[in-house]
């Protein structure tokens, strides 16, 4: 096994994501085999039930700061003067475990003081430079490490048993970044969550969204609606954020609603739902997003009032949605269903088994601790609500479809976290080609991507171009 340590600098966001994928790219294009690590030093016991807008931050960078900002007060001089200018050495090296929350102390201090306060010289040793500059896209990173002799080192540093070059994939790479620099038209989705004001909440989504935008050459426009607004509740507190979130979700193409924990926003969700089910839009429900697509149309549908989820709602009279047998209520850490589960179709006629290119199963990730009730599910599917895929045992709801509907799906995995550039997930990509109306003479072709399907416009004209060959997504196994 030979490992690739990537690290950042002393900032945030510096592109380290960026460059492990791009580097994993270009090996696996040399017919390796890859695989990745995310590591968050989080120190917390259980980082996974935070909500996406805090951020774990121990006390003692805080006292670190107060001590700084006290210290540099003290004068120096014997004239008692109160110093201008305060020099600080911070010992070690960056990496050091000691120098950790002095590190971070620092970097929020630079925040606190504000930029024309705040200085920082970085000293340090570069006996090798890879060049990364600015570029019209991050697809086109792994060919800009490709062509300044990256394989070249990992073959001579790590003695990597490449025999060919890695020409042929990154050909293909290379035919999608110059598409994504010519895109014209344009998709909308309206995300609607509650983490919105923080897009990083919702990464992996977004970059599953694009994948599928670029597979049909489009640029994608993501309408970030936060759910509260959509509540009649602010209609009466604050009309005019009510009336521009629900304007953002009438002109979106389609409408996705992605996980999430917790009461709040909710009945916005439920209430987006309900409007993209009437008003036949294509909706995609993940996770939470599936399940509060089974209350909402059992309020609606089946007439269930006070239909919920026994999260939100424990003593409902009809719990649609319920926590597993697995979770313990008294601790949330450690409880969920988690990791690569396998999912049974229930029927050949399934949008969704098509789109995944046909096959008896399908493994995807997942993430939840509460599931459709498996008792209620004949009433639901006597009503067209239609539950086609399952857990191995039958007990669970993996996903469901609408009849009678252009595009209404939801499951209960979370598919993004396996879609990629040029193999986005199907679930994502059944929703874009459903917005843009290209989805019915996509399944008819038996799940071909041509030149007309990636560049027609939603009036059905075309303008293919002679460089997109024909594509397919008949694999469900997720490289």
């Amino acid at each position: 096994m030979k490992y690739i340590l990537v690290t950042g600098g002393v900032i945030s966001g510096i592109g380290k994501g960026i460059i492990a994928s791009s580097v994993g790219t270009i090996l696996k294009s040399c017919g390796l085999h890859v695989t990745s690590i995310k590591i968050d030093p989080y120190i917390n016991i259980d980082a996974g039930t935070f909500s996406p807008y805090e951020h774990v931050v121990p006390h003692i960078t805080d006292a670190i700061q107060e001590w700084v900002m006290r210290q540099a007060l003290i004068p120096v001089d014997e004239d008692g003067l109160e110093p201008q200018v305060c020099v600080i050495e911070l010992g070690g090296t960056v990496g050091d475990i000691e120098s950790m929350p002095f590190i971070e102390a620092f970097r929020q201090f630079q925040f606190k003081v504000k930029r024309e306060n705040f200085c920082n010289i970085h000293v340090s040793l570069v006996p090798q430079v890879i060049c990364v500059h600015d570029v019209s896209s991050i697809y086109r990173v792994p060919l800009l490490l490709e062509e300044q002799g990256v394989v070249d080192y990992f073959l001579r540093r790590l003695d990597l048993p490449i025999e060919r070059q890695p020409r042929k994939m990154l050909m293909k790479w290379k035919e999608m970044a110059d598409r994504y620099d010519r895109l014209l038209e344009t998709c909308s989705i309206a995300l609607v969550g509650k983490y919105t004001k923080f897009s990083d909440s919702y990464a992996s989504v977004i970059k599953a969204l694009e994948h599928s935008a670029l597979a049909i050459n489009h640029k994608l426009d993501i309408k970030y609606i936060d759910s509260t607004d959509l509540e009649p509740s602010t209609l009466q507190e604050e009309p005019v954020r009510y009336h521009e979130a629900w304007q953002k979700l009438c002109s979106a193409h389609g409408v996705l609603v992605p996980g999430g924990f917790g009461v709040r926003g909710t009945e916005g969700k439920i209430q987006a739902i309900a409007w993209a089910r009437k008003q036949k839009k294509p909706f995609l429900g993940v996770c939470l997003g599936m399940q509060l697509a089974v209350v909402e149309f059992s309020r609606n549908v089946l007439g269930w009032s006070d239909a919920n989820s026994t999260e939100f709602d424990p003593k409902t009279s009809h719990p649609v949605v319920i926590d597993m047998p697995e979770h313990n209520p008294g601790q949330m850490g450690g409880t969920m269903r988690l990791g690569k589960r396998r999912t049974l179709f229930q029927t050949k006629n399934s949008v969704m088994r098509k789109l995944y290119g046909d096959p008896d199963y399908l493994e995807e990730r997942h993430r939840h601790r509460f599931e459709v009730n498996p008792v209620l599910k004949k009433c639901l599917e006597e009503q067209g609500l239609k539950f086609v895929g399952q857990d191995v045992e039958g007990e669970r709801m993996e996903i469901v479809e609408l009849e009678d509907h252009p595009f209404f799906v939801g499951v209960q995995y979370h598919p993004e976290f396996l879609s990629r550039p040029i193999k986005p997930s199907p679930p994502y990509f059944g929703l874009l080609l459903a917005s843009v109306g290209r989805l019915p003479h996509y399944l008819q072709k038996g799940c071909r991507l041509s030149p007309r399907d990636t560049y027609s416009d939603r009036s059905g004209s075309s303008s293919p171009d002679s460089e997109i060959t024909e594509l397919k997504f008949p694999s469900i196994n997720h490289d």
